[in-house]
């Protein structure tokens, strides 16, 4: 099951995938060090096959969701 991600939310990298792809009409491979483990970006889109379109610094790029997680967090519930 793919993690889901609200449009707007910030996520960070948690793991590198051997390439990237640019999230452009007219995609290309790049080279992962065009990010890095760590780094934080804005959630754009979803696309199809369990892909994010995440904003970074260096680009948009399309990462699977075993790549990213959540940096939003949840309001805690107080339980009494």
């Amino acid at each position: 099951m793919s993690k889901e991600f609200a449009i707007g939310s910030k996520v960070r990298v948690v793991a590198l995938p051997p390439y990237v792809k640019t999230a452009e009409p007219m995609p290309m491979l790049r080279p992962p060090d065009v990010i890095h483990i760590g780094e934080e970006g804005i959630v754009i889109d979803r696309r199809p096959g369990g892909y994010w379109g995440i904003r970074f610094t260096r680009g948009a790029f399309l990462l699977d969701s075993q790549y990213i997680e959540s940096t939003d967090t949840p309001p805690e519930s107080h339980l009494e």
